[in-house]
């Protein structure tokens, strides 16, 4: 529970500092040109994203990198995004994998640098719906480079559903499970705050009377919703989830059967022979589209840079979109054979669903819909919903 707190503590801070709206661009300079790599990189990634073949040696992009450019990798997991800002808040990285309810943040507090697409060569190559997306761009300036993108998704237990669920109300919803068990103390929800958006959304199709038009920009009536909802689900939920890992021992050894996940833990879960498998419900997904962004203050820039490059590597982007279940940011990555990926498998990982999908977004009261609800009240309201 003192960890939980700390953690709330940070979370609250972070977006207390930002205050209702997004504040302007950074004030770091833009790289002009590449220096000699400097021999080391720090990378705060989420987990499975900067593999070296520890967990499966079939999946390393990182040795051949090292072996080009002697830049050694170090790389730091975070579960959520708010951990993510906590760490590049307190400096000493060089690179983060931030989703979009990070990205905003980092730019608004000025901890990343804009970013020279010029010293990107494969950056032609990004797909071009990610080039200038509103989560890495701010008054027409590139801050991060697009590396993957995909659903957050239902993971089920396929003894318990025979066949796959169809609404997101098995895990918001006290009812009895196909195996005619109830859902309480069976089910899990992610710990973050953006997952407030995952209620929105459901609430966006079950109660059309609400008027919910985007679950990142609720009104007082909608967001209040949504947060009954959460309360409601607080007594059927056993965990909340961020640490991938734990997630998967859990619905190995402790009854789980049903959650909100990434396709990362539905993939291990699978090769392991476990009983899992995952759908996006009727009534959408939230989902992330991550970006690869310069700290402000990186002691590596050079390595850095030629990392962004490597990130767009074809093979890179292949095999990384196959070990976690993802769509790449490079579209031919799908169909070019130079990975283990193919067009079957981009489009089982959501490559036609772009539009479907509503992406992490840091929510603020500056917001189309007027008079939203601002993170910082997001991240206090959903720390008392999970401490009950």
């Amino acid at each position: 529970m003192t960890q939980f707190l700390k953690a709330g503590a940070s979370a609250f801070a972070l977006a207390a500092a930002i205050g209702t709206g997004l504040a302007g661009p950074a004030a770091a300079e833009m790289l002009d040109a590449l220096g000699t790599p400097e021999g080391a990189l720090s990378i705060v990634a989420w987990p499975g994203y900067i593999e070296r073949g520890e967990t499966d040696p079939a999946y390393d992009w990182v040795s051949k990198f090292e072996e080009a450019t002697s830049c050694k990798v170090e790389v730091k997991t975070a579960g959520t995004s708010d951990e993510m800002v906590s760490l590049m808040n307190q400096g000493g990285f060089d690179l983060v994998t931030a989703s979009g309810d990070a990205s905003l943040r980092l730019i608004a507090g000025k901890k990343v640098a804009p970013i020279n697409t010029a010293l990107i060569p494969h950056w032609n190559r990004v797909d071009d719906r990610l080039k200038d997306a509103p989560w890495h761009t701010s008054e027409g300036v590139h801050y991060g480079v697009p590396f993957m993108w995909g659903p957050n998704v239902l993971m089920y237990n396929t003894e318990t559903f025979k066949e796959a669920p169809t609404s997101w109300s098995v895990v918001f919803e006290p009812q009895d499970l196909p195996d005619g068990k109830p859902n309480e103390g069976r089910v899990q929800a992610y710990d973050g705050p953006i997952y407030i958006a995952d209620a929105a959304l459901y609430l966006k199709a079950t109660r059309p009377e609400l008027g919910i038009e985007n679950p990142y920009e609720l009104n007082e009536d909608q967001y209040a919703a949504a947060l009954e909802l959460l309360k409601g689900q607080r007594k059927l939920v056993s965990r909340y989830w961020h640490d991938a890992m734990v997630q998967i021992d859990d619905f190995k050894n402790e009854g789980m059967v049903a959650s909100s996940s990434w396709p990362f833990q539905v993939n291990l879960l699978k090769a392991e022979g476990q009983p899992v498998g995952s759908t996006v419900p009727v009534e959408g997904a939230s989902g992330w589209a991550d970006s690869l962004m310069l700290h402000s203050e990186a002691a590596h820039p050079t390595c850095a840079y030629l990392f962004m490059e490597h990130a767009l590597n074809s093979n890179l982007q292949s095999d990384l979109s196959v070990w976690f279940g993802a769509v790449p940011s490079v579209p031919e990555a799908c169909t070019d054979g130079s990975g283990m990926q193919t067009a079957e498998g981009c489009a089982a990982n959501g490559l036609g669903d772009f539009d479907k999908i509503w992406f992490w977004r840091t929510p603020t009261s500056s917001c189309e819909a007027g008079g939203c609800v601002p993170y910082h009240r997001w991240v206090s309201d959903y720390i008392a919903v999970m401490g009950g």
